[in-house]
């Protein structure tokens, strides 16, 4: 399951805080922050999916993520992979590399990474 837009701009201020209040979730969204009954929707909805859970405090909730993060977007590329390069890892990571503005010293970072998962995956 995914989420929306606005879901993922909430959900990225929940994976920052880890654990916060509704307060603390409209002070940390941009200007013009979305009335508080917008943001109850939304977690609702990120509730039902499976993405937010909450405790009570009084008659406070405090809310904090299911999931994390990085599985969460490794779930998304894994899914532009399948549908949009036909399955191959091989030919998403060369379009990326041909494709992206990546300077010669990234691209350089990046071949570092590639080569310790290789040297990982042969030991």
């Amino acid at each position: 399951m995914s989420l929306s837009k606005s879901e993922e701009q909430l959900m990225e201020i929940i994976w920052k805080g880890e654990n916060i209040f509704m307060k603390e979730i409209i002070d940390n969204y941009p200007e013009p922050k979305p009335a508080s009954t917008t943001i109850a929707t939304l977690l609702k909805r990120m509730q039902d999916k499976g993405f937010v859970g909450y405790k009570l405090f009084g008659n406070s909730r405090q809310y904090h993520p299911l999931i994390k993060k990085e599985e969460y977007f490794s779930k998304h590329v894994n899914g532009i992979i399948k549908d949009f390069f036909g399955d191959s890892a091989l030919q998403f990571a060369s379009f990326f590399a041909k494709t992206s503005n990546l300077s010669a010293e990234e691209l350089e970072d990046l071949k570092k990474i590639v080569d310790q998962e290789i040297k990982k995956k042969k030991s």
